[in-house]
């Protein structure tokens, strides 16, 4: 079949479209979340069967994604209604596309709100604001912020507007531009990052807790944690990858430059652990996983140490960056459908999407203020917005796509646009029929069921 191309531009080569699915893959989980479990569960053993869950789930899906947005050559929600006529299928499998972007949009709304929190930080380590400030004084600053609408407002608007900025730049001018300096920008600071943590005195006792080799501290627990982390950790389900798949140039590898991805954001995790740790072991603080450890512990551990200011904000410049190119990501696949819907430009699709997800914002800031006491079945609406995407939507996000290219899209549309040697091929026919779904299934139930027993 003849090349498509995407109305929206295309990526100028390989590497940045690899960069910039790494970019919308690594995020703040990455950075605080995943070194955390890591050491929790078995450090090295834990890393093993993440790459084996990464192996079998994560990569499947994700070169699904890259497949049908590749094929497609438009929005999640009008590649996954042109496949399906293609395939001799009902137009309905566009509600997946259609879910995805929703997610992204939802997404948005409050990781915004947390990505203010990161500027409002990233100002204050540069002004020195943390120097010499101990845990009762960090605890109490950060709940002061949260009871602050006005400040959350303020950097929440400037975040919309930001990343909105460069979503309406268009895949060269914006989104390209934006990967191209801003992903060779975080790895610099990473391992700038690191640098600075191996002169800690901890380093030893930061690199033992993410990769002493543990097998005894692996549980089904410890198994489940890596599943899901292996799913949620590549921004699989809502739409984003596969909007950036249909820039792919068509030459290019997708099983090969997806396991390029997959292991980059591997290794950022890893990186973020090894910068990370070793400081908050040199004070003496609580590793623990969640905000705390990000917007307590490490300003106290930056600003015990000498120096500590200067490298507190470029961590926080680290995370703003991530956050950035995480959430570019997350508009994408809206934007591109309403362009393609209403026959638009990007500016007006991204000033109205813009003000919708900015309002959202306003109302997931608002659940740690003046809306903090509607709850819907005891959730904020900021926890019922984080709980609706990442324990339904995202998972059964990836269950359709699975269950689409494995078995109902047609075997010479895969086969000619994954251009694989048979075997491996078959390896991922085989992933994507049979583990992926039960394992996304999985991941649904159990999370639903972690939720709600008594």
């Amino acid at each position: 079949m003849q090349e498509k191309l995407s109305i929206h531009g295309a990526w100028s080569n390989r590497w940045v479209f690899i960069l910039a699915a790494t970019g919308s893959a690594v995020g703040l989980g990455n950075i605080w979340k995943f070194p955390y479990i890591t050491g929790e569960n078995g450090g090295g053993a834990f890393v093993l069967v993440y790459l084996v869950c990464i192996l079998m789930v994560g990569i499947p899906i994700m070169v699904s994604e890259v497949l049908i947005g590749r094929r497609g050559r438009q929005s999640p929600i009008n590649s996954m209604k042109d496949l399906a006529v293609e395939s001799e299928l009902t137009t309905k499998w566009s509600l997946a596309g259609w879910m995805g972007a929703l997610a992204g949009v939802m997404i948005f709304s409050f990781y915004s709100v947390v990505a203010g929190w990161v500027l409002y930080y990233v100002a204050g380590m540069a002004n020195g604001d943390f120097i010499d400030i101990g845990s009762e004084m960090a605890g109490k600053r950060f709940e002061t912020l949260l009871g602050d609408f006005e400040t959350l407002l303020i950097w929440h608007s400037v975040f919309v507007i930001m990343v909105m900025a460069v979503v309406a730049g268009g895949v060269n001018k914006g989104l390209e531009r934006a990967t191209r300096i801003m992903m060779p920008a975080l790895f610099v600071l990473l391992f700038i990052l690191l640098a600075y943590s191996m002169t800690s005195g901890a380093f030893g006792q930061g690199f033992d807790f993410l990769f002493h080799f543990d097998p005894s501290q692996l549980t089904w627990d410890s198994v489940l944690v890596a599943l899901g982390h292996s799913f949620f950790t590549l921004s699989l389900g809502m739409g984003s990858i596969m909007a950036y798949g249909s820039y792919m140039p068509k030459k290019a590898s997708i099983g090969g430059t997806v396991v390029m991805i997959a292991l980059l954001d591997t290794l950022v995790a890893l990186v973020a652990g090894l910068a990370i740790f070793p400081i908050v072991f040199a004070n003496q603080l609580d590793p623990g996983a969640g905000p705390g450890l990000m917007f307590i512990t490490l300003p106290v551990a930056f600003g015990q140490m000498p120096g500590g200011h200067i490298f507190g904000f470029l961590f926080f410049v680290l995370i703003a960056v991530a956050a950035w190119t995480s959430a570019i990501s997350l508009m994408e696949p809206a934007v591109a459908w309403m362009v393609e819907k209403f026959k638009i430009k990007r500016l007006p699709a991204c000033t109205a999407l813009g003000v919708l997800v900015w309002a959202l914002g306003v109302a997931c800031l608002g659940s740690f203020n003046f809306m903090s006491d509607f709850k819907v079945a005891g959730m904020t609406f900021f926890d019922l917005m984080d709980f609706a995407t990442a324990n339904i939507m995202l998972p059964l996000g990836g269950l359709f796509i699975a269950i689409f290219a494995g078995w109902k899209v047609k075997q010479y549309a895969l086969q000619d646009e994954l251009a694989m040697q048979r075997f491996w091929f078959s390896a991922w026919y085989f992933a994507i029929r049979y583990v992926a779904p039960v394992a996304v299934a999985a991941i649904f139930a159990l999370n639903l069921y972690n939720k709600f027993a008594v």
